[in-house]
């Protein structure tokens, strides 16, 4: 199995690309990310899944210009998070751009639970709400991809709409409980491994109500 990473836009997204047996899926494309059309163009893979782990326009918007690039491609959202990919006002990007983004519809929307063969691989859909409805972190292999539910020692914030500091909490212990460890690569930052975070991250042991974290 390859990982590559390629991050995109003014909030550094990080946008990753899995490989295995000449199979890809791309997580999150991001916004303004012409490294990512380049990466497309020189590995020439059998691209067959788009992953969005949540509707904010900053994991997204490049999502119709990929589709437009490789139309073969599946695009996967939650169900709770589709309509951002055709109301800006969901995915919030009228709040950031005066220009509308380009829309697209989803090919497949997921509930949680679902398996993506990938190569020699699986993709195993983890429904993880908190950050939005319809948040989900993705495992393949030894590798956890969480987007902006779960940081090196931090979490996603929770004061856009559809955040929920306790559907957040929930997911994030959901994640710990998982047997094992794995990468944790998440959807903005630096990477960290589950076993640390199960110890050191402080958000384990915050009992409040509600919670600001900093990436969007």
């Amino acid at each position: 199995m390859e990982l590559y990473t390629i991050p995109s836009g003014p909030l550094r997204v990080n946008t990753y690309v899995v490989v295995s047996e000449g199979e890809a899926a791309i997580i999150d494309p991001g916004q303004r990310n012409p490294a990512l059309y380049e990466f497309i163009d020189a590995h020439p893979f059998r691209y067959r899944y788009l992953v969005l782990t949540h509707g904010h326009f900053d994991h997204m918007v490049e999502t119709a210009g990929v589709k437009r690039r490789l139309p073969e491609i599946e695009i996967l959202i939650h169900r709770a998070d589709a309509a951002a990919l055709t109301d800006d006002s969901v995915s919030l990007y009228d709040q950031f751009s005066p220009v509308p983004a380009e829309h697209v519809e989803a090919d497949r929307l997921l509930e949680g639970g679902e398996r993506f063969l990938l190569g020699a691989e699986t993709l195993e859909i983890i429904h993880t709400p908190g950050h939005t409805k319809g948040g989900v972190s993705i495992l393949c292999g030894d590798l956890l991809f969480t987007g902006d539910t779960l940081f090196c020692r931090s979490v996603g914030r929770t004061d856009f709409p559809g955040g929920s500091f306790a559907e957040l909490r929930a997911s994030v212990l959901k994640l710990f409980a998982l047997p094992g460890d794995y990468r944790v690569l998440p959807g903005h930052e630096g990477e960290t491994r589950l076993s640390e975070e199960r110890r050191e991250n402080p958000f384990v042991t915050v009992e409040v109500k509600s919670h600001k974290g900093e990436p969007l």
